[in-house]
């Protein structure tokens, strides 16, 4: 199962410290009525998972940041069956899928960057893997997730490595009452999914949450069939000074890959599978184990910590040879947080240290042990009643101990650091609007498997270093929501994959990776929703990337697979008792195919995909009748240049899906 025992047996044993240390204090704190321990429940929740915007939910929004969040209402209103259709056009953020699972791109990277420039949080634990790998967010059923927050553009000083282009924090469920829920769905394509959940309050202090899913599926193309299952397990204490909790969550993954297609392919039927692809596959299987303390020690400061430990095994059949890769992440994050009363507001200040050891080991004699070391500080500063400012600042260090039996056969050391700094102002002179600037450093390490493949002469990838600047402006009054955010992100030595590039000594295939050229990307995304009456609510979104080299052979040039612009329009009305319609309408823009960085060859056409959902609810039952892409419109949804012919990744065409569900 990929299970490292001497790992998981530390990961283990920190989490039974944490534990112990637990029940240890918890002995002698009183205990508060359930409700109470409900209403904390809550509160402590989105202090401690809402992590990227770090307030409540009914609170004023104190962040310098474009930031959106997904609720659960919004989920059920959409009839959404999997992440990325729920995503896709939210934030600015634009969805890419080479038929093997949706990678999420923010801020104008292409699909094989988005992996590494987009960070991915469940409950503010990494999901991004320690390789280039995306991501597999199919780990994640709809079922266990209570909302999502969308932070849009870099937030390196509280995230850390790969928060360049955004940060998607998906928050599950919380076990703050006794229930559950059972849903059964089919569809297109012989698609059939179960899931369900059950909470439980054991006292006023301890309550547990389980969930289960798995869903099979033969897909839109021809040899794409996957199979999917996943179970998530939590126990969680707490009293009005402390929580404690630890999860246990496993994945298992297995997709056939039907391959690229040339244009003609494409062209002729765009189902059809690569025939040199036949029998191809990927397995994916993850155990993810999590634990955290966190004690209110008086009315200014929380102390706590967070540990978790990630064990994956990827094994896979391509183009007739097989792999495989084991991963292990373990991660530890203490961090203390003050909240003073001043007589102007709140000043807070959170401050931590973030470890992560993580190793990749392939089959085909590579293996790297990367270890990040880092501390940052971040303080918000209420300067009057109406303005605040944020400041903050984060140090990082990366080791990579790297081997190679064609590259490096003897080994490599190699030692990295970079730094960040972060300073925005947040003015609210009112409930209605609120006004921002930022200006914030970010930057990212190369990748276990990127610096062991390097043109001759470079030994180690710079780290990637970049600056954004950012404004906006949101309003919210009655019936009217407002956002409107400006934004440029300036970026040196880029890691990116050049297929021209002069391979390594003793390199298997063509390419390299690399530090690009300077590149730049600029826009703005607005957002607009009304709510014309309790049963009608409209809204629309669109966003503009201006991206281009700045430096290089190719100053001027576009970045490949970056649409410039990107839109969303819906409507959901309540048209009668228990019935609602949602209906949307996702543009994506012309753009270059990705790796056409001189752009050579055509751009791509632009699509409109239109989704729409019926629902239905009455008491404890539900149901929903969805359908993606009602209009089967044909559209690339990834692909990849070549100067010997492109290879092009069909999306989705018209996928139906009932779901029933009911909840106890």
């Amino acid at each position: 199962m990929g299970t490292n025992p001497t790992k998981l047996a530390l990961s283990l044993s920190a989490i039974l410290g944490l534990s112990s240390l637990s029940l240890c204090v918890s002995a002698n704190a009183q205990q508060s009525n359930t409700e109470a321990v409900s209403d904390i429940h809550q509160i402590v929740q989105h202090e401690e998972s809402m992590v990227v915007i770090g307030r409540r939910a009914e609170t004023p929004l104190n962040i310098a940041a474009n930031v959106n969040v997904i609720d659960a209402a919004e989920i059920q209103m959409s009839g959404a069956t999997n992440l990325g259709d729920l995503l896709r056009g939210h934030g600015g953020i634009q969805v890419s899928n080479n038929n093997t699972g949706p990678v999420f791109s923010m801020r104008g990277f292409t699909a094989s960057q988005a992996a590494n420039n987009t960070l991915i949080l469940v409950d503010g634990r990494r999901l991004n893997n320690i390789d280039i790998a995306a991501p597999n967010v199919s780990a994640i059923s709809l079922n266990q997730i209570e909302r999502v927050e969308i932070l849009s553009g870099s937030s390196r000083v509280l995230y850390g490595d790969q928060a360049v282009g955004g940060v998607i924090n998906i928050i599950t469920k919380a076990p703050n009452s006794t229930g559950g829920s059972l849903a059964l769905s089919g569809g297109s394509f012989d698609t059939l999914e179960a899931k369900g959940d059950v909470a439980g309050v054991i006292n006023d202090a301890w309550q547990y949450y389980l969930a289960g899913q798995y869903s099979e599926s033969d897909n839109y193309r021809d040899d794409n069939a996957d199979e999917t299952s996943s179970i998530l397990g939590r126990l969680q204490y707490q009293t009005l000074e402390e929580d404690f909790y630890i999860e246990a969550n496993y994945f298992d993954n297995e997709r056939q890959t039907p391959g690229s297609l040339t244009k003609e392919q494409l062209e002729q039927n765009p189902r059809q599978s690569n025939p040199w692809n036949k029998g191809d596959y990927i397995h994916d299987m993850t155990t993810a184990l999590r634990s955290g303390y966190h004690n209110q020690i008086n009315d200014t400061w929380t102390l706590g910590a967070d540990v978790s430990y990630t064990d994956s095994n990827n094994t896979n059949l391509q183009w007739g040879s097989s792999g495989r890769n084991d991963r292990t992440l373990l991660s530890i994050s203490p961090k203390a947080v003050a909240k003073y009363q001043i007589e102007s507001g709140e000043l807070n200040i959170i401050t931590g240290i973030d470890y992560n050891l993580g190793e990749s080991i392939f089959s085909f004699g590579r293996s790297n042990q990367q270890t990040q070391s880092s501390a940052y500080v971040q303080a918000t500063v209420p300067l009057t009643t109406t303005l605040s400012y944020v400041v903050g600042g984060r140090y990082a260090e990366a080791d990579d101990d790297l081997v190679d039996e064609n590259v490096y056969p003897n080994g490599i050391g190699l030692d990295q650091d970079a730094h960040a700094f972060e300073l925005g102002l947040n003015y609210r002179p009112n409930t209605e609007h609120r006004l921002y600037v930022r200006a914030d450093d970010n930057f990212r390490f190369a990748k276990v498997d990127e610096q062991a493949y390097t043109s001759p002469g470079t030994v180690g990838l710079k780290p990637q270093v970049g600056r954004s600047f950012e404004a906006g402006w949101d309003y919210a009054y009655d019936i009217h929501n407002l956002k409107i955010n400006l934004f440029q992100l300036d970026l040196e030595d880029e890691i990116v994959w050049d297929p021209s590039a002069e391979k390594p000594v003793g390199g298997s295939f063509d390419g390299a990776n690399i530090n690009a050229d300077a590149s730049r990307r600029y826009g703005v995304s607005t957002a607009y929703d009304i709510q014309l009456s309790p049963a009608l609510m409209l809204g629309v979104t669109y966003d503009y990337i201006d991206a281009e080299f700045t430096e290089g052979e190719n100053a001027g040039k576009a970045l490949s697979w970056v649409a410039k612009h990107n839109g969303r329009g819906y409507i959901s009305y309540d048209f009668a008792n228990h019935w609602q319609v949602f209906a949307e309408g996702i543009y994506t823009g012309e753009r270059f195919i990705e790796g056409d960085n001189a752009n050579l060859d055509p751009k791509l056409d632009s699509y409109v995909l239109t989704n729409i959902a019926i629902n239905y609810s009455y008491q404890q039952w539900s149901a929903s009748l969805r359908a993606d892409n009602l209009l089967d419109e044909e559209y690339v949804s990834a692909g990849y240049y070549s100067a010997w012919g492109s290879g092009f990744y069909p999306g989705d065409g018209r996928n139906l899906r009932l779901t029933a569900g009911y909840r106890f």
